[in-house]
């Protein structure tokens, strides 16, 4: 079966960099960020987007990665523990769909007071059932709902995204 890109990777590599810009922009004068990239695709996004925030503006930045389960996300495990308080956390995953994964992905920062919780995709689908909008998106998506998109990562970068 023949896939339908609707991303290459060098389209999905200008997409990174100016959403690295904008974290720079929408963050003027910040000199800390946590990156948190929700496990596998997400953390692949959050890798290229720490090294090119190193790239632009030489700025270090932390990164973990969260784990859930996408279908029932109850319990969700950090990579590292640390102390989020008056921290911008920046949650990065591959596509947003529901809002879901988002949602529940932020549970485990909500206690430790950060300065400021951002999000970002690659690609976002408008069908929201839960009251999470990506600050940053690549691409946005409008799909039927029984569409699905992959976004294939290979050897720490993005490949691609394809519809189905």
């Amino acid at each position: 079966m023949e896939k339908n890109y609707i991303l290459s990777r060098e389209v999905a590599a200008k997409k990174l960099k100016r959403m690295a810009f904008e974290i720079l922009e929408n963050n003027y004068g910040e000199t800390s960020f946590v990156l948190v990239g929700i496990r596998e695709s997400g953390t692949v996004i959050a890798e290229a987007i720490q090294q090119l925030l190193l790239e632009i503006a030489g700025l270090k930045t932390e990164l973990i990665t969260v784990s859930l389960d996408k279908k029932n996300p109850t319990t969700v495990t950090l990579s590292k523990t640390m102390d989020f308080s008056n921290q911008i956390v920046i949650l990065i995953d591959d596509v947003s769909n529901s809002g879901k994964t988002l949602l529940y992905a932020i549970k485990p920062f909500l206690d430790s007071s950060p300065r400021k919780i951002q999000t970002l995709v690659l690609v976002e689908r408008s069908h929201n059932t839960f009251p999470v909008k990506p600050d940053y998106v690549g691409l946005s998506v409008a799909t039927t709902l029984q569409a699905h998109i992959y976004v294939e990562v290979e050897k720490g970068f993005v490949k691609g995204a394809w519809l189905e």
